[in-house]
């Protein structure tokens, strides 16, 4: 009966700790835009959507205009291209600071 509740136990601690549920952090100020534009990190879109939301709370502008999200993300894919080097953030900026 002991050896039966020490594999229950064995049993479920192993099924708590399933590692297709572990969690995958991101430094989003270290992602370049290569990485941005190859996949290499994650979808492009999914990080233009959180960088997007960090610049405007940043500013605390709780507005979510999601034309303007999507062609942001189209402008930072198209810039990214040409600016590999630079880190997403920066080039987020780089594009919200230009005239349309």
């Amino acid at each position: 009966m002991k050896k039966l509740l020490i594999c229950i136990a064995s049993g479920l601690a192993l099924s708590a700790s399933d590692p297709s549920r572990a969690q995958v952090l991101l430094d989003v100020s270290k992602i370049t835009c290569w990485q941005f534009v190859t996949y290499k990190v994650e979808n492009p879109q999914h990080i233009a959507i959180w960088i997007s939301g960090y610049e405007h709370g940043k500013r605390g502008n709780t507005v979510l205009d999601v034309q303007r999200l999507m062609a942001d993300a189209d402008k930072l894919a198209k810039y990214c291209v040409e600016n590999e080097d630079m880190p997403v953030l920066r080039a987020f900026e780089t594009i919200q600071s230009s005239p349309e």
